[in-house]
C-alpha cells in the first residue's frame, strides 16, 4: 500500500515550479518514446510521432554515448538536490531521479523564472555527479533543454507532488 502523501499548499510569496530535464542522448526525437521539440512543445500538443529517419539522424550527431543514471547515481542525485535548492535560495518540495530524467518541485522567488533554476540545477548536479563519476572531457550528463512548468493551483501542485514522489528512487 502506498503511503498517504501530505497535502501541499502554494506559497503565496513564491512561484512553485515543476522542473524536468533528461539525460544526454536518451530521448531522441523520432524515437518510440514520447518527445517534444521547439515547434511542438505547448501544453496539450501531441508528442512527436515515431520517425526512424529522424531518430537515426539525431543518433548520428551525438558526440558521446547516451547517458543513463545507474541506481547509485539516482540515489546520489535525489540526496543532493535538496542542498542544491538551498544553494539557489529555493524551497525544496520533492524530486525524483530516473534512469533518463530528473524531476524537481520547488518554490522560487517570483523574480526568478524556472528556466534559470533548471539551468542551475543541471549545472550544479552535473558538477556533483562528475566529481564522483568523472565523464570524458566535453561530455555532459544532460540533454540541452527541459521543462519548466509554473504551478498556479493546488490541484496541479498535489498531482505533481504525488507523481514525482511515486517516481522517487529512494523513498
Amino acid at each position: 500500500m502506498s503511503p498517504i502523501l501530505p497535502h501541499q499548499a502554494l506559497d503565496p510569496t513564491r512561484t512553485t515550479w515543476h522542473i524536468t530535464w533528461g539525460t544526454y542522448g536518451t530521448r531522441l526525437h523520432g524515437s518510440a518514446r514520447p518527445t517534444v521539440d521547439r515547434e511542438h512543445n505547448q501544453r496539450g500538443t501531441p508528442f512527436l510521432p515515431r520517425d526512424a529517419q529522424r531518430e537515426r539522424a539525431e543518433t548520428a550527431i551525438l558526440n558521446f554515448d547516451p547517458r543513463y543514471l545507474a541506481s547509485e547515481q539516482r540515489a546520489f542525485a535525489e540526496a543532493r538536490i535538496p542542498a542544491i535548492c538551498e544553494r539557489g535560495g529555493w524551497n525544496y518540495r520533492t524530486c525524483a531521479a530516473g534512469t533518463d530524467h530528473v524531476h524537481v518541485l520547488c518554490d522560487i522567488i517570483r523574480e526568478v523564472h524556472g528556466e534559470k533554476a533548471r539551468r542551475l540545477l543541471k549545472r550544479w548536479l552535473g558538477q556533483a555527479l562528475s566529481e564522483r563519476w568523472p565523464i570524458p572531457p566535453g561530455a555532459t550528463w544532460w540533454a540541452e533543454e527541459g521543462s519548466n512548468i509554473a504551478i498556479r493551483d493546488e490541484e496541479y501542485l498535489n498531482n505533481a507532488f504525488r507523481y514525482i514522489c511515486r517516481q522517487r528512487f529512494a523513498p
